[in-house]
């Protein structure tokens, strides 16, 4: 399997779940075929507080790898001391 196909694979699962959670959370009426706009604003608010909180691990996470990397190479005396 290529790696693109892996990431297509893990980016359809993501998507699936937060459909799914954003749905499950926001859409509550099934007496009629419109979407309700309190329904929507739940949905877009959803997705919004997803996104960021995704973006916010991504940017935790490099923090982690650079200081880690850094924490090597001081080890392996590659880099002088902070």
């Amino acid at each position: 399997m290529s790696v693109e196909l892996g990431e297509f694979k893990e980016f359809l699962g993501t998507y699936n779940k937060l459909t799914e959670n954003c749905f499950m959370d926001c859409v509550k009426d099934f007496t009629t075929r419109e979407v309700k706009s309190e329904e929507s604003t739940c949905s877009e608010s959803c997705l919004q507080k997803y996104l960021k909180m995704t973006q916010r691990i991504s940017m935790r996470f490099q923090e982690y790898h650079i200081q880690q990397n850094e924490a090597l190479a001081q080890k392996a005396g590659l880099m002088g001391p902070r």
